[in-house]
């Protein structure tokens, strides 16, 4: 781990790549002051959604030579988040860094063996009447904890992480900004951490059993002031579509991409790359938390790319959300199951200037999904390039989950509302890791 100051070389860009550098910082009034290579000390711009209220998303930027660090591995990585405590910091992740390098057996013990956990609670002869419990269940829960404990890594207060280059990020790590305030995440490429030890609970799903996992690949959670932007998050090497059947059901080891919960307020997510992923995105994580969550969660996503996600991009409760400028791709494997858009208990979704491109014989109105009674503001979203008021046609197709409009209040924290129509190009070309220089 070194404590200097990193200066990027100048190397030949392609023009679509610096023309998405000046773009973007156009559009985010990024600070000039350190130039537009430093992505370090850079902080959100002004007005640019949720984050910049009050004093704003500053992250590490003010960080002394001393809270300057280089990591190119995972133990560095967990250090130089430790280092300093609360005070700023910079953290540029050089290269792409494992946190699970040793690979799952690394975190086997008590004798935990998936064969003969399969064997023990195989519903033919478990049933699905009692949760799994038992010395495999002890031993499963035991080895999970020591993977709990290896993979999470703790953000403080005051934190800028940043790529170097083009690819670099974390495999396999779950980074937790919980209980902390002023953060920022940039040109980062995040492969979902791999649960290695899923629960089967034979009672779930109207007692036909589920595989459930764990472990977010970013979590914020009673957290104030972030920035994510220009990351990229994906399954990588670990798509669901491999991932193997058991009892019926899909051996699931991959939770969320980013879940903002808990009291959380003050988010901004703009230009990243959500791609190859099931349960992508809950902004507020539980019906039954209106005490902690009332009159938080406001989060602004704009300009983030969508391409094979099946769903919660986002799921909101309670929240004042603006949703404007993303780029939303449902592949053809995906099309008979699948949504944009979870309107949630409480919440104030507000969505617009938004493109969705849909396979052949995708409903239109699946992109949005009723969960609860809560009015949403949705206009000027496009549809295959055709403009589409969207709350009609999902009240015209699904008219047992009929939603109202009018999320009762209207977004000012905004840069410049590209024409949806420009979406799919610009964010092709601009949103994720290493597009920003």
């Amino acid at each position: 781990m070194n404590a200097h100051v990193w200066h990027g070389h100048v190397t030949a860009k392609s023009a679509v790549l610096i023309g998405c550098t000046a773009l973007v910082l156009g559009l985010t009034g990024a600070s000039a002051e350190a130039g537009p290579r430093e992505l370090g000390r850079q902080v959100l711009g002004a007005n640019d959604g949720w984050g910049s209220e009050g004093a704003g998303t500053t992250g590490g930027s003010a960080a002394d030579a001393e809270h300057v660090y280089t990591v190119t591995t995972w133990a560095e990585f967990k250090a130089a988040l430790k280092a300093g405590g609360d005070a700023p910091k910079i953290i540029k992740v050089k290269g792409m860094i494992d946190a699970v390098s040793e690979g799952c057996e690394a975190f086997v013990t008590d004798g935990y063996d998936l064969q003969q956990y399969l064997k023990d609670y195989d519903p033919a002869v478990w049933g699905n009447d009692e949760v799994a419990s038992g010395p495999q269940e002890d031993a499963r829960v035991a080895s999970a904890a020591k993977q709990d404990t290896e993979i999470k890594a703790n953000v403080p207060s005051n934190t800028t992480i940043v790529g170097v280059g083009q690819n670099s990020g974390i495999l396999g790590g779950s980074l937790q900004i919980k209980g902390v305030s002023n953060v920022i995440m940039r040109n980062l490429t995040i492969e979902a951490p791999l649960d290695c030890f899923p629960k089967w609970d034979p009672t779930d799903d109207n007692k036909t059993g589920a595989w459930n996992s764990e472990y977010d690949a970013v979590v914020v959670y009673g957290t104030d002031h972030v920035w994510l932007d220009h990351n990229t998050f994906t399954d990588g090497r670990y798509p669901d579509s491999e991932r193997p059947v058991y009892f019926g059901k899909v051996f699931q080891q991959h939770d969320g991409l980013t879940d903002i919960v808990r009291g959380s307020n003050y988010v901004t997510v703009s230009w990243n790359r959500y791609q190859d992923h099931d349960k992508n995105m809950l902004i507020g994580n539980s019906d039954g938390l209106a005490t902690t969550d009332s009159g938080k969660l406001k989060v602004t996503m704009h300009h983030n790319r969508f391409e094979g996600i099946l769903q919660r991009s986002p799921r909101v409760r309670f929240g004042q959300v603006d949703v404007y400028n993303n780029h939303y791709v449902v592949t053809e494997e995906q099309k008979d199951d699948y949504y944009v858009f979870g309107v949630g208990i409480s919440s104030q979704l507000h969505a617009s200037d938004n493109a969705v491109s849909l396979p052949a014989g995708a409903s239109v109105g699946k992109v949005l999904k009723k969960w609860n009674e809560s009015p949403l503001t949705a206009e000027n979203n496009y549809v295959n390039g055709k403009l589409t008021d969207l709350i009609a046609v999902h009240n015209a197709e699904i008219p047992g989950e009929t939603l109202q409009s009018g999320a009762g209040w209207k977004p000012t924290l905004r840069t410049k509302v590209d024409n949806p129509k420009a979406l799919p190009g610009i964010l092709n070309r601009c949103a994720g890791a290493g597009r920003l220089h």
